[in-house]
């Protein structure tokens, strides 16, 4: 009888297949807000770049032979579930169980139990969490293998993590030492995992693939899409506005529902200021599929955060030629030279979308430049043989 289909007991793990070192591994990613994007569900406001990123890899594993599974919060869906070949397990509702006693049940009771339920060979999780620690000491109690992947620069910098209490960073501590790889998107975080947690990181940069319905075209947009939050500076987006009262902007972001605290009031502050500008058009939260359109015709996208890892509309961006203006150095080099114009205040920014609205050859370079670097190192190929080597490294371990 084949090893995926033993009898075992109720809760029991399998065993893991012996004398199979070509076998491709059950992979499984952990990930409490992945469900609405996985599914593509437009009812449910959450569209994280942690989760972007894992539906984009869950899937092209999926299509390159990998058996793959979710471990997802319960949004309703049933359990067991299969999206487009992945098998989707859910834990518990975001608000359920009584405050300070549902840190045990159903949280981590229920998060343990599909965990047991997925069964995988490999855990992989991503983003600053509670989680982390969950998923290292399952994998290592249970002799499986577990990932964590960096989602910010913040994920390696101790005590600068989006994480509310000190028991849930001990715990994503705990975990970053013990799992058996840590990931990261960019120099600066193998720089900072070195620094911080004495490890070392392998450096994978993120993947994007144009949806089969992107019809790029020149567009005249000055775009700005991310979660309404302090660290993302939205009002900068604002103050460019006014300096380019002849340009059009787009603001796409829902409220952040995650992390640090928000401001009572700070998403209606932004919007309220949004709407009084005629040339802002701020469209709140969209689902994935809807705000893929407006990178369609974008002419440049702007970033305002205070810190990134490599933000997914970046390579939104660049995948379509769209050139993009930030405030955050990401590492993205051609020959030397940075990708894209970093700068310091909203008065730099107006600055640089003016410069790229206007000139026309300015704009084709920069265009030329990001799509070029995209090409290079954001393909889903490069992203997919960088962890096979990795998955390969851990059947042997």
């Amino acid at each position: 009888m084949p090893a995926t289909m033993a009898v075992r007991r109720p809760g029991e793990l399998g065993r893991r297949p012996e004398g199979c070192a070509g076998a491709k591994p059950h992979v499984c990613f952990v990930a409490p807000y992945l469900w609405p994007v996985l599914s593509r569900d437009p009812e449910i406001k959450i569209v994280g770049g942690a989760e972007v990123q894992q539906s984009i890899l869950a899937r092209l594993l999926v299509r390159n032979g990998y058996r793959v599974s979710v471990v997802t919060l319960d949004y309703g869906q049933p359990d067991g579930v299969e999206i487009e070949g992945v098998t989707v397990y859910k834990t518990y509702g975001m608000e359920e169980g009584i405050p300070v006693l549902r840190f045990l049940h159903p949280r981590l009771t229920r998060l343990w139990g599909a965990l047991r339920a997925a069964d995988a060979d490999i855990y992989y999780q991503r983003s600053a969490s509670m989680t982390t620690g969950v998923v290292a000491e399952f994998a290592r109690r249970h002799g499986r293998r577990a990932i964590f992947a960096g989602a910010s620069d913040n994920d390696f910098q101790r005590g600068r993590e989006q994480i509310r209490f000190t028991r849930d960073r001990w715990l994503y501590w705990h975990g970053v030492a013990t799992v058996d790889r840590v990931v990261a998107q960019n120099p600066e975080q193998v720089r900072l995992c070195r620094e911080q947690f004495g490890r070392d990181a392998t450096l994978i940069p993120s993947c994007y693939e144009l949806p089969e319905t992107s019809r790029p075209e020149q567009g005249e947009l000055v775009l700005w899409v991310a979660t309404i939050h302090e660290y993302k500076r939205p009002e900068w987006l604002l103050e460019v506005a006014k300096r380019l009262p002849h340009r059009r902007f787009v603001m796409i972001g829902g409220v952040s529902t995650r992390g640090t605290r928000l401001t009572p009031g700070y998403y209606e502050s932004v919007k309220q200021a949004a709407d009084a500008l005629p040339n802002v058009e701020f469209k709140g939260f969209l689902p994935l599929a809807q705000a893929e359109a407006y990178f369609d015709r974008a002419r440049v996208f702007l970033n305002t955060s205070v810190h990134e890892g490599v933000p997914n509309t970046f390579m939104q961006s660049w995948a379509r030629g769209v050139p993009t203006v930030s405030t955050v150095d990401i590492g993205a080099r051609s020959d030397g030279q940075p990708v894209y114009p970093m700068v310091q205040d909203p008065e730099g920014a107006a600055a640089e979308v003016e410069r790229l609205c206007s000139d026309e050859l300015h704009w084709a370079r920069a265009s030329a430049r990001c799509r070029d670097y995209f090409e290079a190192n954001h393909s889903p190929a490069q992203t997919l043989a960088r962890y096979e080597r990795i998955f390969r490294e851990l059947a042997k371990a």
